[in-house]
């Protein structure tokens, strides 16, 4: 593979494009300034912070660190999807059992079939991949189920009072909401190659691997997505929805 370098000169020419979106966003009066300053900090602090660690690491290849780093992951996938939550009650809970549960799932698959290694230069950025899609899926499952709650409030109350059980009530709602967790994921299936050559098939190329091996990488990569996505969708929404409901099986949002 070729040897990559990006010289100090280049990262901080790069910056020129920051500037210039400050600069659209004040002709345009878009108030984003502040937002996309904090936001270029916090890139620069985390991204540099996270390389040295992962340095670390992955020079340790020790299994315990391994496993810390994953839990690290996990959990901040799963405080960031409550962020999202537009205040649902056992939201983090819920974000966490569904994160967790579609990370173990796929990793054990991954190294079980030996697709990977148990070691933190493959583990750790795949568990990022994991973790960053359940987030998304997570945040828009949340979205998605507090909207239809507020939507069909009517629809749902009716439905109680003719004797269904919560679950019933919510079945339209929960499944809906699962298909938009879904429906990015679907989308980026579709075009992928066409419009877009991903992250990962884009970085093995770049650094002079095959192509041919890239794309196998990249389609495991695409089929583990729709997976995470389908089992933190499905946990996720089936554990949200009863955040809705009280103990006696009213509608409380």
């Amino acid at each position: 593979m070729h040897n990559l370098i990006v010289s100090n000169t280049a990262l901080a020419l790069t910056s020129v494009f920051v500037f210039f979106a400050l600069w659209i966003g004040y002709k345009q009066d878009l108030g984003i300034a502040k937002s996309l300053i904090v936001a270029t900090i916090r890139c620069v602090i985390q991204l540099f912070v996270v390389g040295y660690i992962l340095k670390y690491v992955f020079r340790a290849n020790n299994w315990f660190l391994t496993i810390a780093l994953i839990l690290i992951i996990i959990f901040n996938g799963a405080y960031n999807a409550k962020g999202r939550s537009n205040g649902l009650r056992n939201a983090f809970l819920i974000s966490l059992t569904a994160i967790s549960t579609s990370t173990i799932v796929i990793l054990i698959v991954l190294v079980g079939d030996g697709s990977v290694k148990f070691i933190p230069s493959q583990i750790v950025p795949i568990t990022g991949m994991i973790v960053s899609n359940s987030m998304v899926a997570m945040g828009l499952c949340f979205k998605t189920m507090t909207t239809m709650f507020k939507d069909r409030r009517s629809q749902v109350m009716e439905m109680l009072a003719l004797g269904a059980r919560p679950l019933m009530a919510s079945k339209a709602i929960i499944r809906d909401s699962i298909k938009t967790g879904l429906q990015p994921t679907i989308d980026s299936a579709k075009t992928v190659g066409l419009v877009a050559l991903p992250g990962m098939m884009s970085g093995m190329i770049f650094a002079g691997a095959d192509p041919v091996l890239a794309i196998k990488y990249q389609i495991m990569v695409t089929f583990m997505m729709l997976g995470i996505t389908s089992i933190s969708s499905i946990t996720g929404c089936y554990m949200g929805y009863k955040s809705f409901f009280n103990d006696r099986d009213q509608l409380i949002r």
